[in-house]
């Protein structure tokens, strides 16, 4: 989920507690303590974590085109590593960027049953992702058989395209070689041992209501995202590798972030008015309101209901 579908539905969460929308209507900002904390796990991850993050190895790409057996090498080389190394060996991809608003983009795609990685190189694109016509280079994609049999649990095809790159950590388990992506998001900052301990020095601090509230949350952050592939790290400290998630869409996916706030904002004011001296809003009407996500999303799915533009860029990808 993205970081205001995260604050949205916390918010919504708040005020399912009458406690919380009384203090709330006194000036109590009990309600604004868990929309903050529900972002709070990816600020950590992307203003901490991934900036103490130190990997052993990298990929920098020698010209453009880059040679995809010179990617294929970085990471063949990294697994026969890590199959002798007692500590996880990390490896960083790095983009290629060859302008303001051009970058080269390249994919890894893991075959653990098959024992080979493919390593393609793509079109230059721009900031946004759409490719660049004519910019696809000759000669097709790079197979290469692994060192070790790879455990792998994630989305088969990594893209590296803009900003900065990804990075993979490949770490020995019995025979094989576990490999994951992204090792420092969804890791220590995404425990459930944490929000609970966040919750009890808050309450300690300013008393029970806060910190419920920023136990609230901070939890329901990492349990959406659990509907996702990647998973966190559930109980860390205690352990110390990501549970894998539903996989029932990617956090990106515009039609989920888009429901989880609708049926947020629906269910914030359906509980402002629930609790309200003289309630104005009717089940039917509530009813109502939080089936526009779905019908919205049928009626796309049906070519007739949807703008030209809409099909236009559905046949181009």
């Amino acid at each position: 989920m993205k970081g205001f579908t995260h604050f949205v539905s916390a918010l919504a969460a708040a005020t399912c507690f009458p406690e919380v929308v009384r203090a709330a209507a006194g000036g109590a900002v009990w309600p604004a303590l868990a929309g903050i904390a529900a972002m709070l796990p990816d600020v950590l991850d992307f203003r901490l974590a991934r900036w103490l993050e130190q990997p052993d190895r990298a990929f920098d790409a020698d010209g453009d085109p880059p040679d995809p057996a010179a990617i294929a090498q970085a990471v063949v080389e990294a697994i026969a590593a890590a199959r002798e190394s007692p500590r996880p060996i990390r490896l960083m991809l790095h983009t290629l960027r060859l302008g303001p608003d051009a970058w080269r983009r390249y994919s890894l795609r893991f075959d653990p049953p098959g024992g080979t990685l493919t390593v393609t190189v793509g079109p230059v694109v721009t900031t946004g992702g759409r490719p660049y016509p004519g910019t696809l280079p000759e000669g097709g994609p790079v197979r290469v058989s692994l060192p070790a049999p790879i455990r792998y649990d994630y989305d088969p095809e990594i893209t590296v395209d803009i900003f900065s790159g990804p990075s993979l950590a490949f770490e020995r388990e019995g025979e094989a070689v576990r490999v994951t992506f992204l090792p420092w998001h969804r890791a220590w900052s995404h425990s459930l041992l944490l929000a609970a301990g966040m919750g009890l020095g808050v309450g300690g601090i300013w008393g029970f209501w806060p910190g419920l509230m920023v136990a609230l949350g901070y939890t329901l952050h990492i349990l959406e995202d659990q509907l996702g592939r990647m998973g966190s790290n559930l109980f860390w400290p205690l352990t110390r590798r990501r549970i894998r998630g539903l996989g029932w869409f990617h956090s990106g996916d515009p039609w989920p972030n888009f429901a989880v706030v609708w049926t947020s904002v629906v269910l914030l004011l359906w509980n402002l008015d629930r609790h309200a001296a003289a309630p104005h809003l009717s089940g039917g009407l509530i009813l109502a309101l939080l089936a526009v996500p779905f019908l919205l999303r049928r009626s796309a799915r049906h070519p007739s209901l949807r703008l030209p533009e809409e099909l236009e860029e559905s046949e181009e990808g």
